[in-house]
């Protein structure tokens, strides 16, 4: 069940970080209003204080979030972008997750 917790975090987290770099780039990028800014800036601020939610060591969670966050950058693609993932893509974030797997569940020394 914390396993489960914690990958859910970690895509709360995730989907966060896009949104708060997302509606910046659509403000400069898409002719967005400069108000995105400012959901932009609550959205940043809730992934910095959702990564002090993990129970382990900071460099152990930014190692493992990583992996989900490629994941959940590959569906932000599809899913908001409108861009179909390669098999590549599929292949890339396959193995992010795998190295989160193991960073996260392997053996720690008291």
């Amino acid at each position: 069940m914390l396993i489960l917790k914690t990958f859910a975090l970690f895509v709360v987290t995730a989907v966060a970080e896009i949104l708060g770099c997302y509606l910046p780039y659509v403000w400069l990028r898409k002719g967005g209003s400069p108000w995105l800014l400012i959901p932009a800036l609550g959205s940043l601020a809730l992934f910095a204080w959702l990564l002090t939610l993990h129970p382990t060591a900071a460099g152990r969670v930014y190692a493992a979030y990583g992996g989900v966050y490629i994941c959940v950058a590959i569906a932000w693609l599809w899913l908001i972008d409108g861009d179909r993932p390669t098999s590549w893509d599929c292949i890339g974030a396959a193995i992010a997750v795998t190295g989160m797997v193991v960073i996260m569940l392997g053996p720690r020394h008291a």
